[in-house]
């Protein structure tokens, strides 16, 4: 038996779900093309979906020496690519994520910042929860004294159905801690953001 996590549902019974949406869709789901649709589609679910199966407090391990540790400095990752599944419409949402943080006592690799993202990401999603999400788990694993979270997106539920505005781009921020409340400071890391 694999040790990796998996979903709790019923694979079969997804598939016979995925069935019966070719049947409303007047498909033929035996056909060559569609015949083993069902099984792709549960298998990239374990990619697409894979954020439920994994918790921030598992991957942000930390420093704490003091000479690794940039008191009141802004630490900033940008351009993090993510993809999302809005959880109203089931379409894809894509964009790109700045995240950033000051550190109290402890720090984190970087790269800990862009799975951060990819664990929220990676589930059923609105944008405006995905930062939320991501700067309370900063605040609560990193004890840090601000987390920042802007994320600018297209929504695919936007593009393609609905008023269909190609180009229109959805921003969002989430700040928390000193970036929330200290102008200076959380101009500062719109500047970096921009730059």
């Amino acid at each position: 038996m694999s040790s990796e996590k998996q979903f709790p549902g019923d694979k079969e019974k997804v598939k016979s779900m995925i069935k019966a949406m070719f049947e409303y869709l007047g498909e033929d789901a035996n056909r060559e093309g569609l015949a083993d649709t069902p099984n792709r589609v549960v298998k990239s679910w374990d990619k697409l979906y894979g954020g439920y199966l994994q918790k921030p407090e598992d991957i942000l391990t930390t420093f704490s020496e003091d000479d690794v540790i940039p008191h009141d400095q802004i630490i900033l990752l940008k351009e993090i690519e993510f993809y999302s599944t809005c959880e109203h419409h089931l379409l894809p949402f894509v964009g790109k994520a700045h995240v950033a943080y000051i550190p109290r006592d402890k720090v984190v690799g970087i790269s800990k910042l862009a799975r951060i993202v990819e664990i929220y990401a990676r589930r059923l999603q609105v944008q405006e929860r995905i930062g939320n999400q991501v700067t309370k788990a900063i605040m609560d694993n990193l004890n840090s004294k601000a987390a920042a979270c802007v994320i600018e997106s297209k929504h695919f539920c936007m593009t393609c159905r609905g008023v269909e505005k190609q180009n229109s781009v959805m921003v969002t921020s989430s700040l928390r801690g000193t970036f929330l409340v200290d102008g200076k400071t959380r101009q500062e890391l719109m500047t970096l953001i921009k730059s």
